[in-house]
């Protein structure tokens, strides 16, 4: 592995970054405060770019020197509309339905490049089953494509998580792919952490959602890794987001209208610093590697280790809801 290449593409996010912010600036990009704001005065917008170039030069440099597959490669490639569509959205608001759409036709081209989600490994037993799977695994993409969107509500969190996951997956099975998401992810968050300088936005947090899920598709077909791990993994955001869409399905709230409802979010509006949640996460996140790692070593209870992940996201959850609770206040 060079890491040569690593060093160099986190350069080029950082300075890419810098070179974004001014155009925001310049040009007025900005996110500015709503009902699903966490910060108060007006951002710039639109620091994904520097991301989403980084990470396309890396996969190219990546397939070029034949360290990724062929069809791992054309589906990460499919996200590229997403790039598209999240860039227009952060400048001008796009309608729901053809973000929607983009996200089916991408989905879709991904897994069809990566021939459908045939294996799923549950650590202590495989199942095989094409055509049952492959609309699940359509549905996951979606869904970690707009959770990713979701979470990216305050400075250095989703950056944050994203290397973790990333580093994450290097260390337990040598994903190459971990180290670049880390490479060109933190040239990013060193402008976004507390406080931040620029935003992410649509066409940064849609792709790394889909990315991660991509990766992992790829990595049952093939069994490098069980479900259960990847799960842990990115538990922190998809239980958050989850959970937060069931609550506000039960309040029977407009799914479409802007809120401040995600655990992450409200321990903020507790009391809790952007810094002081991101940190907190990622002590979270440190044990969830630890139960992870055991997942890895002991295959046969890997769902045992879920399940325990889950438990004490469980009790994180409702010690939140105790510091600021869920407003089940219904919504017309």
């Amino acid at each position: 592995m060079n890491f040569g290449i690593l060093i160099g593409l986190f350069g080029l996010s950082f300075l890419m970054t810098y070179v974004v912010r001014k155009f925001a600036l310049k040009y007025s990009i900005m996110d500015k405060p709503n009902d699903r704001s966490s910060h108060a005065v007006p951002i710039p917008r639109g620091g994904g770019v520097a991301v989403v170039i980084s990470w396309f030069i890396g996969i190219t440099y990546f397939f070029w020197k034949n360290l990724i597959s062929a069809d791992l490669f054309f589906a990460l490639l499919s996200g590229i509309p997403l790039v598209i569509i999240g860039f227009l959205d952060d400048i001008v608001s796009i309608r729901p339905i053809i973000r929607f759409f983009t996200q089916l036709i991408v989905a879709s081209l991904a897994i069809y490049f990566l021939g459908g989600e045939r294996i799923i490994d549950f650590g202590f037993f495989k199942l095989t089953n094409v055509w049952l799977f492959t609309p699940l695994a359509l549905i996951g993409v979606i869904w970690f494509t707009n959770l990713f969107n979701f979470l990216d509500g305050i400075d250095g969190y989703i950056g944050s998580e994203v290397v973790y996951i990333g580093a994450a997956s290097y260390l337990l099975f040598a994903n190459t792919l971990g180290l670049l998401l880390v490479a060109v992810t933190l040239g990013f968050l060193v402008w976004n952490w507390q406080k931040a300088k620029i935003f992410m936005g649509d066409v940064g947090s849609t792709l790394l959602g889909f990315t991660i899920a991509v990766i992992v598709i790829y990595y049952q077909n093939n069994l490098i890794s069980s479900l259960p791990v990847w799960l842990i993994l990115t538990s922190l955001f998809w239980v958050d987001a989850t959970v937060t869409l069931f609550r506000r399905i039960k309040n029977k709230e407009d799914l479409s209208h802007a809120h401040r409802k995600h655990a992450y979010q409200r321990i903020v509006q507790a009391g809790f610093s952007h810094q002081k949640t991101v940190i907190w996460a990622l002590a979270l996140n440190i044990v969830g590697f630890g139960l992870a790692w055991l997942a890895t070593e002991f295959k046969t209870y890997a769902l045992a280790f879920l399940v325990i992940d889950l438990l004490l996201l469980f009790l994180v959850l409702k010690w939140i809801d105790k510091k600021k609770p869920f407003e089940y206040k219904l919504q017309y």
